[in-house]
């Protein structure tokens, strides 16, 4: 049941005006006041109607952004899609990080109380996908970018084909004449991983997978791992760059010419992937055009436009470079 402005006035000792005039900072209230209402507004989860706001106090002209961490190697091209588009259209960009987990949520959630921002952005949420959707529900407009597979019911995002992009790696290498490749994945409950996955075991059907965790680290050990169980391999695809640059790493290390004795593929194409040794062959994944699409997306919703119901699909590209020509 949705949580009424009633409901935090009783709950806080306060009149209903008197919650109105916190949300909508207008009138005088006593801090003491101001800040109990606050407090029960973050405990229910309360969300003002947008339309409510809207004629109280106007738009905020402001989005909210909503993102794991700033450390994701390919969130900065996302950022900059989202960054043009709402600054092009006279908005402001309000961010916030889940570096804290339920902290950060907690900090979060009384923003959303206290309507900071019109809209929100959500790259890919993992732990906090429940509180996204109840916030959805409770009538903020929300959008989705990559959101891992969990693609909930009716809820506006904007994905890539991750199937297919796996796919494009997997016929490239087997035009190589690449026929024993080694994949190493990411984190397995991810749905890009599942999918990137699938699509290169449909094309090139392999045994040989390693589960990594998307660091350096993981593509070195995945590499040396095999070596040394002298697992014969003539081919690499890692779920993103970062650990195909530790699989190249860990051939050199071992004498291995790429692509001469093994070829490397990753997927992302972050800047990084022009200047590994050699350049890397990655599957492009459109990144800023999704942080575009998707603040566009929020835009017209906002301006009274219909989100769609299903996922808008943007298309990888293999980007061939010297580490699998």
């Amino acid at each position: 049941m949705r949580v009424t402005i009633a409901d935090v006035a009783r709950q806080a000792g306060v009149s209903k005006t008197t919650v109105s005039r916190v949300i909508n900072t207008k009138g005088e209230v006593d801090g003491g006041t101001a800040a109990r209402v606050r407090a029960v507004i973050a405990r229910l989860g309360y969300v003002p109607s947008s339309g409510a706001v809207g004629l109280a106090r106007g738009s905020s002209r402001t989005v909210g952004m909503l993102v794991p961490s700033l450390t994701w190697p390919w969130m900065g091209e996302v950022l900059q899609g989202v960054v043009d588009t709402v600054e092009a259209a006279g908005y402001g960009l309000l961010l916030f990080t889940c570096n804290r987990g339920a902290e950060s949520v907690q900090r979060f959630t009384t923003q959303v109380s206290a309507r900071a921002f019109d809209g929100l952005l959500v790259v890919e949420p993992e732990n906090t996908l429940d509180t996204i959707v109840g916030l959805h529900h409770q009538g903020l407009p929300v959008v989705l970018i990559d959101d891992r597979g969990a693609h909930p019911e009716d809820f506006p995002s904007v994905v890539t084909t991750n199937f297919e992009g796996g796919a494009s790696a997997a016929r490239h290498l087997l035009a190589d004449g690449r026929t024993k490749p080694l994949v190493i994945t990411g984190p397995a409950h991810f749905g890009c991983v599942r999918e990137r996955l699938a699509g290169f075991r449909h094309v090139l059907p392999t045994d040989r997978v390693v589960v990594g965790d998307f660091t350096e680290l993981s593509g070195r050990l995945a590499v040396e791992k095999l070596l040394h169980a002298r697992v014969e391999f003539d081919a690499v695809f890692a779920h993103n760059d970062i650990s195909a640059a530790g699989a190249l790493r860990a051939l050199r290390a071992a004498g291995r010419s790429v692509p001469d004795d093994i070829a490397v593929v990753g997927f992302d194409n972050i800047p990084m992937a022009r200047h590994t040794e050699p350049p890397l062959t990655t599957v492009r994944q459109p990144a800023r055009e999704m942080g575009e699409t998707a603040a566009r997306m929020l835009l017209e919703h906002l301006g009274g436009a219909a989100a769609p119901d299903e996922p808008v699909v943007l298309p990888t590209e293999l980007v061939v470079r010297q580490s699998a020509p």
